[in-house]
């Protein structure tokens, strides 16, 4: 046999190799070997003291909100949670059931899977700031209604400014759609990155969703390659 035949033979089996470790990593979002990224890589970060005082002030505002009839069903109202100093944020949908009673978001089957996400970046939920467009449980966690996202969207708007994030992470389409204002679908959308207010936006599947379609675990993951590229560059 050939050297060159040899090579070939060898690349091959190295590609198929790489790939079945891929395609076991992407199944459970247990990327093992993940560097953590160094704080010192967070270019242009400054923190003010001043920025938790506003979330918080933002937090208080809101209590006992009626602006639409989401309020009518819910517990609690899920203002967000995390790093109030946060380079990224993660934006979703609205809260389910587990969040609407702890008071808390992503913190169901969705958020456990959102916990791994982030960890395979180098990431804990300290690190990073997470909220929803609608901050109240749509019934049966159906997706927010247009007057319902109007009406709630101006106080997501008002956490993103406060905050300032390096990078935005929205999360599925209700969220693209209401950072972008396109319904263009996911696929045609993530591996881009685009623009709110001057911060990269990086469009990817929701947590629920790849529950559901756990094939697609492999392009959530390159998305979160992406997300690390821009939080280190």
């Amino acid at each position: 046999m050939s050297r060159d035949r040899i090579d070939r033979t060898t690349s091959h089996r190295e590609n198929a190799e790489i790939a079945k470790w891929l395609e076991l990593m992407c199944r459970s979002w247990e990327f093992f070997g993940v560097e953590t990224i160094p704080r010192k890589t967070f270019s242009g970060f400054t923190a003010s003291n001043e920025q938790e005082k506003e979330l918080k002030n933002l937090a208080k505002s809101i209590e006992g909100c009626k602006r639409c009839r989401l309020s009518e069903g819910r517990i609690h109202i899920v203002f967000g949670d995390g790093n109030p100093y946060a380079q990224l944020v993660f934006v979703g949908e609205g809260p389910g059931q587990e969040e609407d009673v702890q008071g808390l978001p992503f913190v169901g089957q969705a958020g456990r899977l959102l916990t791994k996400m982030i960890h395979s970046i180098g990431l804990t939920r300290q690190d990073v700031y997470i909220c929803n467009v609608v901050k109240c449980r749509p019934p049966q966690n159906r997706t927010p209604l247009a007057d319902e996202i109007a009406a709630c969207s101006p106080f997501l708007f008002k956490q993103l400014e406060i905050i300032r994030p390096k990078v935005i992470c929205a999360l599925g389409a209700c969220a693209v759609e209401t950072l972008l204002k396109t319904k263009q679908p996911m696929n045609r959308l993530r591996g881009k990155i685009f623009n709110w207010q001057g911060i990269p936006v990086i469009p990817t599947f929701h947590p629920a969703y790849l529950l559901r379609n756990p094939i697609e675990k492999r392009k959530g993951w390159e998305d979160f390659l992406m997300i690390r590229k821009h939080l280190t560059g």
